[in-house]
């Protein structure tokens, strides 16, 4: 069941579709809807994608960017979603083994093979649903990805707790094998907000020492930025794992948007930072 329905997004569907083709719509969005084909996608260039995940009103024009993207690309079999842990409950790699994941759009199933496949390989990831009951970073993206493509998708939730370059590294090890099968067309997405709770230009600043990393596909690079520069970056461990796997697939990453909640809400006095990356040829 979702946690943040009726506080992070609109609880009532017809109002939810609204919020979220205002995302798109908006000047900080791209401006349009995504025309999303209707015939299952020849070859998908983009993997991989850091998209924000605080409330709609805040981080949702930024988001559309990257499921624009997306959305123009067809409709992948499952997408592999890592948040970080905000709560603190559940274990430091928290995957939801089974069952539906509902939201006012409805319900989309979990990829149960898929996300054991993940359990199985990476050696580091737990089936553990106490860690996602409250947390909101993996369940805003859930609507989005259900206006674009219906419920037919399937997703493999992943919560991280313990955010370090290891976890990282054996999490992508893992995904790389299952992508490379070909088994499934995968699209992996990346969710973290950037700098928290600093006045607007501290905010740019700090974001832009994270941006740079990112654009180099330095994941060592970022967690130091984070740990040792108090670039309060939430979900670095989710981002890392993008890098690391952008590198594998030899993508490249490309900055769709990068703005602050002072640039949706107006108050710049404090702000948090997003970006919409996609990782491509």
């Amino acid at each position: 069941m979702p946690a943040v329905a009726g506080t992070f997004y609109e609880d009532n569907p017809n109002k939810l579709r609204e919020q979220i083709e205002w995302s798109f719509k908006h000047h900080v969005g791209p401006g349009k809807i995504p025309q999303v084909p209707q015939t299952k996608p020849q070859g998908r260039d983009n993997l991989f994608f850091i998209v924000p995940h605080a409330g709609y009103i805040y981080s949702g024009p930024v988001a559309a960017h990257s499921y624009y993207y997306l959305g123009q690309e067809g409709k992948p079999d499952t997408v592999i979603i890592l948040g970080p842990n905000h709560t603190g409950y559940g274990s430091p790699v928290s995957a939801w083994p089974s069952g539906e994941w509902e939201t006012p759009f409805g319900s989309v199933s979990v990829d149960e093979e898929l996300t054991k496949e993940i359990v199985k390989r990476s050696q580091i990831v737990d089936l553990d649903e106490r860690a996602h009951l409250y947390e909101h970073s993996i369940e805003v993206q859930v609507p989005f990805l259900q206006y674009l493509f219906g419920n037919s998708f399937k997703i493999v939730p992943i919560v991280i707790l313990m955010q370090t370059p290891e976890v990282a590294e054996y999490l992508a090890e893992a995904i790389a094998e299952i992508i490379n099968e070909g088994k499934k067309d995968i699209v992996v997405l990346a969710s973290s907000d950037l700098n928290h709770y600093d006045p607007y230009d501290e905010t740019y600043a700090k974001d832009e020492k994270a941006i740079e990393k990112i654009v180099n596909l330095d994941y060592k690079g970022l967690f130091h930025v984070v740990e040792d520069e108090d670039v309060t970056v939430c979900g670095y461990a989710p981002i890392m794992t993008a890098l690391i796997l952008a590198k594998k697939f030899n993508k490249k990453p490309y900055v769709l948007k990068h703005a602050t909640s002072g640039d949706t809400s107006g108050d710049k006095s404090s702000v948090v930072g997003y970006l919409s990356v996609r990782f491509g040829a």
